[in-house]
């Protein structure tokens, strides 16, 4: 499991209990993947009601940078919404997020973290 990974995955509610299966992208680093039996995920979702938010991502598999992401549509990268999973509990991994796209990942954290 990499960081940029999109992975298919059971992600928590955020005000319920339950989860939802659902396509997610992984955020932790290389090193803390290989040495921790779990991950941090980004949720992702076909609503792109918060698109233009600089805590969010949009995907989409119809350009260049989207194309390996794995996705069946136009999709936003949630960056506010993280959860925390083992990695034995990830599905699948059904894509991969482009260096450009990663770059844009990383600004939206900083930008959710308030980070410089």
């Amino acid at each position: 499991m990499k960081r940029g990974d999109v992975v298919v995955v059971p992600f928590p509610y955020q005000d319920q209990p339950g989860e939802k299966i659902r396509p997610a992208v992984i955020v932790q680093c290389d090193a803390e993947n290989r040495r921790q039996a779990n991950t941090i995920l980004a949720m992702i979702t076909g609503n792109l009601s918060d698109f233009g938010q600089p805590t969010t991502l949009l995907v989409d598999p119809a350009t260049v940078d989207g194309s390996g992401s794995g996705l069946n549509g136009a999709s936003l990268v949630k960056c506010y919404n993280l959860a925390t999973v083992r990695q034995k509990r990830v599905l699948h991994v059904i894509g991969h997020l482009s260096v450009t796209l990663k770059q844009k990942l990383n600004d939206c954290l900083k930008a959710t973290l308030e980070l410089p």
